[in-house]
């Protein structure tokens, strides 16, 4: 399969528009070098798209895995990929115009899409779709988004957090954003808002989504899950925090969170994404394919020996076998 993939490949990179198609990457990706670049830096800068790093090459993988759909038939080029690219264009054009970042940014998805249309046709665009909209997750989001949703997760956070040291037996109250604590307030910024952990459980809940093989039921309440998973976890963070500030020291509390605590969310996150896969696999359980019919004789006289089955040839035996008994009484005088 992979040696007829290689090979329908190089006779598309081969031909007149294959060789269109290599120029047009080429040429769009010194075009959305400086995107890219601004990309990268923020996911170097900003701990919220550190996964950015991770996305590309998990679109890879997934084109590996989704390959066998490449193999059922055979790709053919369509000119339709450039009404992508020149969409692609538009956007990115838009986005230097209105100097809106994000327009440039999220260009990528349509140029992707339509050079995979241009080499491939809809062949191509059926395997590569899910690797493409993954993309959208490299993406950081566009401010005024990130302000809307970071003061409702901020306060969500504050509150929650509060609850659970309260249900701990610590004396904890929230004012406004602060948690007040018997030895000194606890500060939830905007750093802490689960902002970050929402969109990096997205992606991680999206990418599992798209690689189990499970009903498509089972795969949007992964993905949904997303929002309560990330949420316990900020929780989770917070809450241990106001524990080790209370019982430890407030040196040992900023340590756990601001460094121990960002590398335990992940782990936490995919426990959590197990457990959920086992209790889907327990609720919603997939009902067992139909047993092929045994094909049996309407009448066992039309039917040979070894067509009958067993029961049938037992009953029959025994039919005759009765009716020799009977014949033989008849005919004793």
């Amino acid at each position: 399969m992979t040696r007829r993939i290689l090979a329908a490949g190089r006779s598309i990179l081969m031909s007149p528009l294959g060789v269109l198609g290599v120029g047009l990457v080429a040429g769009l990706l010194w075009a959305s070098w400086p995107t890219l670049g601004n990309m990268a830096e923020r996911w170097s800068t900003d701990p919220r798209y550190a996964h950015g790093y991770v996305v590309p090459v998990f679109a890879i993988v997934l084109l590996w895995l989704r390959r066998d759909r490449l193999a059922q038939a055979e790709p053919r080029p369509s000119w339709w990929g450039l009404l992508l690219i020149a969409a692609g264009a538009a956007l990115q054009l838009a986005g230097g115009y209105f100097f809106f970042r994000w327009f440039e940014a999220a260009a990528i998805l349509p140029l992707a899409a339509g050079v995979c249309v241009l080499l491939g046709g809809r062949v191509a665009l059926r395997w590569a779709w899910p690797a493409i909209g993954f993309l959208a997750f490299m993406l950081p989001l566009p401010y005024r988004l990130e302000m809307a949703l970071g003061q409702p997760l901020q306060r969500i956070a504050t509150i929650s957090s509060t609850y659970a040291l309260q249900t701990l037996g610590f004396p904890a109250a929230a004012e406004g954003n602060v948690i007040q604590l018997d030895r000194g307030p606890i500060g939830v910024v905007e750093a802490c808002n689960g902002l970050g952990m929402l969109f990096t459980f997205f992606a991680m809940s999206t990418g599992v989504a798209l690689v189990i093989r499970r009903p498509w039921l089972d795969r949007l309440v992964v993905v949904a899950s997303a929002i309560p998973i990330a949420l316990v976890a900020n929780v989770t963070r917070i809450t241990v925090t106001g524990v080790l500030h209370e019982l430890v020291n407030s040196a040992t509390a900023n340590f756990v969170f601001h460094d121990l605590a960002g590398w335990l969310m992940m782990p936490l996150a995919l426990g959590l994404l197990a457990l959920e896969l086992d209790l889907l696999a327990r609720l919603l359980v997939e009902p067992d394919p139909a047993p092929a019919p045994i094909p049996i004789a309407v009448a066992g006289r039309d039917a040979s020996p070894r067509e009958r089955n067993p029961e049938s040839r037992r009953r029959e035996e025994k039919v005759r076998k009765s009716s020799d008994a009977i014949k033989r009484a008849l005919r004793t005088p």
